[in-house]
């Protein structure tokens, strides 16, 4: 401090100094007397103001330091203080003048010991599976067989090259790779802006966004893997929208991220085996599956052909279903003619009921008394009447002429003329209508005498009986007593002798008598 000395003031014997001298006497002593040290200790109160900067306490059994890490130093710590860790931290000692305090500007950050780190990560994987983030109800399902694969990782490691190869042996797919580093103090936000990068993708872009996300680190200790334990990465995981598996570490490194993934693969090949199946056994399965199909439909056919022909054979044959119909035709064509007959009757009937009533006698004696009962009218009622009864006499009169027999008879007349013309129409019908009929049948018939065995004998064959069954063979031929044969014009009977049969005839054919000529 023999700086700061001046001369004395006279009429004393020590000097003066200021506040602000004495402030920064002991800064710099502060500062050059320590330096850069490292300082072990148990973290107390951490607070985080709002302008970013983190302020914390390290202290003994006996004493405490108070520690300062600037915003722009936060980032880049390993391991973020909190409280009850034992750490120990690194930095120079400084001095706050306006406070008379002297604190340590702490730049890096480690966890004194494996048990120390080991009871910080277990205290916040409690912490952060209290908030529901390790809760096995909100992960999701894995796709089957994605398009686009994104993976987080380091692309100058053996990682990437081991996920390449193995998802181009399974199933070929399309890889985004997004490099991050995978340790150090840069870890913990690349891997978490890269998960939130995937995330952010817009679907079908110009960059498509991945449907699975594989986070993949290699092995190595606990301080290397420490950036995957991180709280950001574990909540970025945990709010990713897309699935994601974690393959971080080899099988018995356990990380945060592995829990609030969706699916923990134990290596980075493990993963790329989890993301897609095996193209040739997917394609023997879907074979297989075509194979059974085929073979259920081809069933399902044949089991319908049998059904369809059990019910069929259940069916009436076709020609059966007309004999009926066919009877009731002929019972309506024979009664036909004898209906029209009964009902012309009726008509005439009635119609010569109808014109023995209208007799020119009885028409005049009608019309007579009549006019005697107008004339007596009149002569009764007076001169003044004559006329109204002589206009009444004249209409009468015309109507009298339109009641003679002459018109009568001739609406008979037309009315019996159409009812013979109706009485033909409905023979040449029923005529028509049996011709029809009657060439079906004949038509049927002939069909019948082609399909008959007589059809066959015509050709030179015969028909060999014993009795009333038929002779097929040899041996049944040479058994009978008695053997019939039938040839196209009638009928022999055979006694069998061996190979040479004796022939006799049935009847003696009758000589046709002469036809008698015609006269016309």
């Amino acid at each position: 401090m023999s700086d700061l000395i001046d001369d004395p003031t006279p009429g004393g014997n020590m000097p003066e100094f200021s506040v602000s001298e004495v402030s920064g006497a002991i800064k710099r002593t502060l500062e050059d007397q320590f330096g850069r040290i490292r300082v072990k200790g148990e973290v107390g109160r951490v607070f985080r103001a709002r302008s970013g900067h983190l302020y914390y306490d390290i202290k003994d059994d006996r004493s405490v330091l108070a520690c300062t890490t600037w915003k722009g130093q936060v980032d880049k710590l390993s391991v973020v203080p909190e409280e009850g860790l034992e750490v120990v931290v690194t930095g120079r000692l400084t001095a706050y003048g306006a406070q008379s305090k002297y604190n340590m500007n702490v730049d890096e950050v480690a966890v004194a010991g494996q048990g120390a780190l080991m009871a910080l990560l277990e205290k916040r994987r409690k912490t952060l599976a209290a908030e529901g983030l390790f809760d096995p109800a909100r992960k999701r399902p894995v796709p089957f067989l994605p398009e686009v694969i994104g993976v987080v990782t380091s692309p100058s490691g053996a990682v990437i090259r081991d996920i390449l190869h193995r998802l181009r042996e399974r199933f070929p797919r399309k890889v985004l790779i997004w490099p991050v580093a995978v340790q150090g103090n840069a870890c913990a936000p690349e891997v978490a802006r890269a998960i939130e990068g995937f995330n952010r993708l817009t679907p079908g872009g110009a960059l498509p966004r991945p449907d699975l996300i594989i986070v993949a680190r290699g092995g190595g200790s606990v301080e290397d893997l420490w950036g995957f334990n991180e709280e950001i990465v574990v909540r970025a995981a945990a709010a990713s929208d897309i699935p994601l598996i974690s393959a971080v570490g080899h099988e018995t490194d356990t990380t945060l991220i592995d829990h609030a993934s969706d699916l923990r693969a134990p290596t980075p090949t493990a993963a790329a085996e989890l993301a897609v199946p095996v193209r040739l056994e997917l394609m023997a399965t879907v074979d297989g599956h075509g194979n059974r199909l085929m073979r259920a439909v081809t069933r399902g056919a044949t089991l319908s052909r049998q059904r369809l022909g059990d019910l069929s054979r259940g069916l009436p044959r076709p020609e059966t279903l007309f004999d009926t119909p066919r009877q009731r035709l002929d019972q309506s064509g024979e009664a036909l003619g004898a209906a029209l007959e009964r009902y012309v009757s009726r008509r005439r009937v009635t119609l010569s009921e109808l014109g023995g009533g209208l007799r020119p006698s009885v028409l005049n004696r009608l019309i007579a008394n009549e006019r005697r009962s107008l004339t007596g009218t009149a002569a009764r009622l007076g001169p003044g009447l004559a006329r109204s009864v002589a206009a009444r006499r004249d209409r009468f009169d015309a109507r009298a002429q339109r009641l003679t027999p002459r018109p009568l008879q001739r609406d008979a007349a037309d009315k019996a003329e159409k009812l013979e013309t109706l009485t033909r129409r409905l023979s040449r019908a029923g005529t028509a209508q049996l011709s029809a009929l009657q060439s079906r049948l004949e038509a049927a018939d002939r069909l019948r005498e082609t399909l008959s065995y007589k059809a066959t004998l015509a050709r030179g064959y015969a028909v060999v009986r014993a009795g009333e069954d038929v002779v097929t063979d040899r041996a049944a031929a040479e058994s009978a007593p008695l053997l019939e044969i039938e040839f196209r014009d009638g009928r022999v009977q055979a006694i069998p002798q061996g190979d040479k049969p004796v022939t006799k005839p049935k009847t003696k054919a009758t000589p046709k008598p002469p036809e008698q000529g015609t006269l016309f």
